[in-house]
């Protein structure tokens, strides 16, 4: 039964978490010596954005990286009624879009500093996970210098 609630608790806590309390994301960015990962998504309407969460942000390539490096944030607009965020979320998430996605793409993922300043920005859905997430860590070692 040990074993069995040990292999439970570490499926669940290896899990990455995405917020979307961009405020709250720049504090820990700033105490933990994190980047932040903003994705910009319509997680029940875009193909690519719905792709991009399955394929590239449940891999354990990327979730080694975030754990050590990044705090992540989904800003989400889903279209779908049922799917309907609440107004402040939806005021929260059109003010990030406003400064770091006016031109509204989708998927978006930006990397910003704990100070809120863009480093680099990915649009679409990549070509290569792998050389996607190695972009994202080889930006953060750059910057880092």
């Amino acid at each position: 039964m040990r074993l069995l609630f040990s292999i439970f608790t570490f499926f669940f806590m290896s899990t990455l978490q995405w917020g979307n309390n961009y405020d709250q994301a720049i504090q820990t960015a700033k105490k933990e010596h994190k980047y932040i990962l903003l994705n910009f998504s319509g997680s029940d309407w875009c193909g690519p954005c719905i792709k991009l969460h399955k394929e590239v942000f449940t891999t354990d390539q990327f979730e080694l990286l975030a754990k050590d490096k990044l705090v992540l944030v989904n800003a989400d607009f889903p279209r779908y009624k049922k799917n309907q965020l609440t107004s402040t979320q939806q005021k929260s998430n059109d003010a990030l879009a406003e400064k770091y996605n006016s031109k509204g793409v989708f998927p978006l993922t930006v990397l910003i500093n704990a100070e809120g300043a863009v480093v680099k920005s990915w649009e679409g859905f990549p070509s290569s996970t792998i050389d996607f997430i190695d972009d994202i860590a080889q930006t953060i070692q750059d910057n880092q210098k």
